[in-house]
């Protein structure tokens, strides 16, 4: 029988996944030029201060969601798809008071463990910045609320409005009030040596004063954004609704027993909860062990660890005794760009869980097998060039984004650190989608079996590698291609053997890395050509262009884009006619 129109806005895997990515772009963007204005106000200590603080915001803020909005999104995808749209609202009346209860909760534990934490890490001045971040978790709880039940609709315009309302919050607010903090700041020096109650001999010593409380400032504004988008969600719930209709309501079979639906929400939630809690200890663990190793060779064998960087760490960084603060901004600053891709592929993982749920759910075993290979043909479609481009332009790359900043040491010790995280991103970036396919089809367990592993070998391998000065931050990278490759190898293998499905490895992995190889090379030779007729900003540009025409040809001669993946976006009907009329689809 036919299914009645209903009121809802629903997307395909990769129309949802166009929305979420679309609003990701400029997410990401604004986010970028938030943490370049920081960087290049704050340098490598103040971007150091601020990946600190985050490193403990995200496994607590994975903590107090633990994994329900994906288990909220999943149920409501699996009953949705079964037509118990009384199941569907129930869901949503229960995961209210957890996620009120579970952001309080988590929220004094930031607020705590704060104290705690900077002490670890040696880095008191982190205080201010983790203080600043921790009603983040609370009003991200209340988001989640929204997020997990619109995303099970297949609705993504909700979440990436709201995101789009977080990111113009950090910058705007968040900028401005650093700005003023430091401008206060520098007035009260100029007026009478003091600042902020410390007296201060140079100019210098008061910026260093400043820095902690300029980057709480600058987390202000991420605190206010995370309120400003739950506040969206909320009223857009309230005054638009889900699009489910009385008539579905009355035809809807009775709900579960509250206490089941409980049962069954807790039972999928933990595992993801704690496979996500385990991957966003990643940071934490870099964080950490990066701060602490560091600071152990600057104890112990101080000139081994400078003789590698010479004259780019600042005197004044060493004489502070924040050396291990200020390479660990250093890294933080490559993250800034290796954190746009696996933002992208969260967005696939996101989109791909309710559709392939539905598939799974309906036992349509063609249109899971379909599901499945264009969520990972479209992973590795962006990974894996993009990887690639960032070790070969590392260094361009990063001088281009803080093109004449004061922060040229950090690029520079940055580029090298982009050189071997282009490599592990592409591992990163691709075991984010498998994982949420694992979930979708009712594995929830694996992925945090895969993550334990995957982040003890991270562990021991950052704790010997990091301890070598001539190795140091770089350590954390190499910890993150075993880690992340081993996850992306066993959750591949996992996925196939649960479904019984063996995907076409040809146009999934070796198309799109001989087409990402061929892009690489195009970027190379075009950076150095161009470098011989424009200026490095100009250069570095045109080569990023090549290396895009490049690959996208490259894909087309490789035949690597299917005719199933462009009938899921918006238009392929059209577009699909236009490419089969050249022959550049089949």
């Amino acid at each position: 029988m036919p299914r009645k129109k209903t009121g809802r806005k629903s997307q395909s895997f990769l129309q949802g996944a166009m929305v979420l990515g679309a609003s990701m772009i400029i997410v990401k963007i604004m986010g970028m030029i938030y943490k370049i204005l920081l960087s290049n106000e704050y340098g490598g200590v103040g971007t150091g201060l601020f990946n600190s603080a985050y490193a403990l915001y995200n496994p607590l803020f994975m903590l107090s969601t633990a994994g329900f909005p994906i288990a909220i999104s999943r149920m409501v995808s699996e009953s949705v798809t079964k037509r118990r749209y009384k199941d569907v609202k129930q869901i949503h009346r229960i995961s209210v008071p957890i996620f009120v209860i579970a952001g309080c909760l988590c929220f004094l534990a930031m607020v705590l463990g704060g104290f705690i934490y900077v002490k670890i890490i040696y880095a008191d001045e982190a205080i201010f910045a983790l203080l600043c971040l921790s009603p983040t978790i609370f009003f991200g709880c209340l988001m989640s609320i929204y997020r997990g039940y619109f995303e099970g609709m297949r609705n993504m315009v909700p979440t990436a409005i709201s995101e789009i309302i977080e990111a113009f919050c950090k910058l705007f607010l968040g900028f401005t009030a650093s700005f003023l903090v430091t401008k206060y700041g520098m007035s009260c020096y100029e007026a009478t040596g003091y600042v902020f109650g410390t007296k201060c001999s140079s100019a210098t010593e008061a910026e260093s004063v400043i820095i902690p409380i300029a980057i709480g400032a600058a987390i202000v504004g991420i605190s206010l954004g995370s309120m400003f988008g739950f506040l969206f969600l909320f009223i857009r719930y309230k005054r638009g609704g889900d699009g489910i209709t009385k008539e579905e309501i009355m035809q809807s079979p009775p709900p579960r027993e509250s206490s089941q639906t409980l049962r069954i929400m807790v039972r999928t939630a933990i595992p993801i909860g704690l496979g996500s809690i385990i991957m966003s200890l990643a940071d934490m663990v870099d964080s950490t062990l990066v701060n602490i190793r560091i600071n152990h060779i600057m104890e112990t064998q101080p000139d081994a660890l400078l003789n590698v960087y010479g004259s780019l760490i600042p005197d004044y960084v060493y004489m502070n005794g924040t050396t291990h603060t200020f390479l660990y901004g250093c890294y933080g600053i490559a993250l800034t760009l290796m954190m746009l891709i696996t933002a992208v592929t969260q967005v696939f993982g996101t989109s791909a869980l309710p559709s392939v749920t539905a598939a799974w759910t309906s036992g349509n075993k063609d249109q899971l097998k379909k599901s499945m290979e264009t969520v990972m043909r479209v992973t590795t479609l962006v990974t894996i060039p993009s990887g690639i481009g960032m070790s070969v332009l590392a260094e361009p790359l990063l001088s281009l984004i803080y093109h004449g900043s004061s922060v040229s040491d950090e690029v520079e010790i940055g580029s090298k650190v982009l050189t071997v995280m282009g490599i592990s991103v592409i591992f990163i970036a691709t075991s984010t989608p498998l994982c949420s396919m694992l979930q979708a089809i009712g594995r929830m367990d694996v992925p945090l079996k895969l993550f334990t592993v995957g982040m003890l070998i991270k562990i021991v391998v950052n704790f010997i590698l990091v301890g070598i000065p001539a190795v140091n931050i770089q350590g954390a990278n190499i910890g993150s291609i075993v880690c992340y490759g081993f996850v992306t190898v066993v959750a591949l293998f996992v996925l196939c053997r649960e479904t019984k499905i063996i995907p076409d490895f040809v146009s999934i992995f070796i198309k799109p890395l001989i087409a990402g190889i061929i892009c690489g090379f195009a970027a190379y030779f075009a950076e150095i050509f161009f470098d011989l007729f424009f200026k490095q900003t100009i250069a570095t540009i045109l080569a990023v262009i090549t290396a895009i025409i490049v690959y996208i040809i490259a894909l087309f001669v490789l035949k690597a884009i299917k005719r199933e993946d462009v009938l899921q976006m918006p238009k392929g009907n059209k577009i699909v006619k236009i490419l089969e009329k050249r022959k550049l689809i089949r």
